[in-house]
C-alpha cells in the first residue's frame, strides 16, 4: 500500500473557510480514497478488537456506554494506525479551516458504535479540555460509507455561540439540557450520511451528537483532534479537564505551550 497521498495537500477553497468559520463545522468529500479507508478500516478495527475490554452487554450499560466503544492514542501502539494520525492532507485541512498556522495533536481515538449501539447525547467536547482557546477541531473520519440508520454525526451549525450546556459532560442530562436549548434556536440541525472518503471536521465548542446504530453492523469511525500549534495549557476548570491534562498533557505546566511528546506539531505552515 503506498501511502503517500495522506501528505499530498488538498487545498481548501474561501467558501468552505468561510463555511466553517461561520457554522464551526464542515463536511468534505474524497478526503481519502477507497482505498486507503479499507486500509485503515483493516488495520484500526484490529487494533480495536485487541484492545477492547467492554464484556458488558449493551442493554446492561450506561447511556454513555451504549453509544461507543471509545480507545484512544492508537498511534501510540500501532505504526500503520500512526500514518493515518499524522498525515499532513488532513492536518494541513485543519489548520487551513481554523486560519491559524500550523497544529499539534491532542489525541487521537477510535469511537466504534457497536450494532445496536445507542445515541450519542448532545456535548462540546471542549468541556473535557484544559485549553486556553478555541482553535481546536476534530477530524472525524468514518471507516465505511455511513447512511443514517446508521447513527453519523450531527451538528447544530453555528450553536458555538451558546454559553449554556457548555458545562454539561455527555449524559441524558446533557441530551436534555442541550437538545431543548437548540430547539428555540435558529440554529440549523444538520443531519446528513457520509460517503466513503468524506470527512467532516467541527470545533471544540460547537454541539454536535450521533443518532443509534439501527444496522446490524459495526459503525467504525477514527478521529485525530487537533490543536493550534501554540497552544496553552489552562488551569483546569472540572476534573475531567484535570484528567485531560495528566492523560494528554502530562508535564506541561499551566500557561505553558503544550508540547509534550505527545502532542507533536503535525503541520506547520
Amino acid at each position: 500500500m503506498n501511502l503517500d497521498f495522506l501528505d499530498i495537500p488538498m487545498p481548501t477553497t474561501p467558501e468552505q473557510i468561510r463555511f466553517f468559520q461561520s457554522n464551526k463545522y464542515i463536511k468534505i468529500k474524497n478526503v481519502l480514497s477507497d482505498e486507503i479507508i479499507r486500509y485503515f478500516n483493516s488495520a484500526i478495527t484490529k487494533r480495536v478488537e485487541q484492545l477492547n475490554d467492554v464484556d458488558t452487554p449493551i442493554n446492561e450499560r450506561d447511556t454513555y456506554g451504549k453509544a461507543f466503544l471509545q480507545l484512544m492514542n492508537l498511534w501510540c501502539t500501532d505504526e500503520i494506525v500512526r500514518k493515518l494520525v499524522f498525515s499532513k492532507r488532513i492536518a494541513r485541512l485543519a489548520s487551513d479551516l481554523m486560519e491559524v498556522n500550523g497544529v499539534r495533536l491532542y489525541h487521537d481515538q477510535a469511537l466504534f458504535k457497536e450494532a445496536g449501539g445507542g445515541f450519542t447525547p448532545w456535548h462540546a467536547d471542549q468541556y473535557y479540555w484544559p485549553l486556553t482557546t478555541d482553535k481546536t477541531i476534530t477530524a472525524w473520519i468514518p471507516l465505511q460509507p455511513t447512511p443514517l440508520e446508521m447513527g453519523p454525526l450531527e451538528f447544530s451549525a453555528g450553536s458555538h455561540q451558546i454559553q449554556e450546556g457548555r458545562n454539561l459532560m455527555i449524559s441524558d442530562d446533557s441530551e436534555s439540557i442541550i437538545g431543548q436549548r437548540l430547539r428555540v434556536t435558529d440554529f440549523n440541525h444538520v443531519i446528513e450520511p457520509f460517503d466513503l472518503g468524506e470527512i467532516s471536521f467541527h470545533s471544540g465548542w460547537v454541539f454536535h451528537r450521533a443518532g443509534p446504530n439501527q444496522t446490524d453492523h459495526m459503525r467504525k469511525v477514527m478521529t485525530i483532534i487537533y490543536m493550534d500549534k501554540d497552544m496553552k495549557l489552562k488551569k483546569p476548570e472540572n476534573e475531567n479537564q484535570v484528567n485531560d491534562w495528566k492523560t494528554w498533557c502530562p508535564g506541561v505546566e499551566v500557561g505553558k505551550i503544550i508540547d509534550s511528546p505527545l502532542n507533536p506539531i503535525l503541520y506547520e505552515a
